[in-house]
């Protein structure tokens, strides 16, 4: 699971990874209904993606960091979390 493997989990709680319970960000449960990613860019896969390889690119000063995930990993994050109904 990828999301194990970039320690997604020491921050958020995500549902369906072992262990992951961080509360320094928010419960990613529920992902896919959401309209925006950390509150500013619209929900969509490839702007997930992004998110997940670079977050500070896109909202400069968000404190998530960027965690050295490859692009093929970060589109198959982000259809894991899209998936979260």
């Amino acid at each position: 699971m990828l999301m194990a493997h970039y320690q997604c989990g020491s921050c958020h709680a995500i549902p369906e990874v072992a262990a992951a319970r961080g509360q320094d960000g928010p419960p990613l449960a529920a992902f896919g209904r959401r309209s925006y990613i950390a509150g500013h860019l619209p929900n969509r896969p490839e702007t997930l993606a992004r998110w997940i390889l670079d977050p500070a690119a896109l909202v400069p000063d968000t404190p998530m960091p960027a965690m050295g995930v490859s692009p093929a990993d970060a589109s198959d994050m982000a259809a894991f979390l899209l998936a979260l109904e």
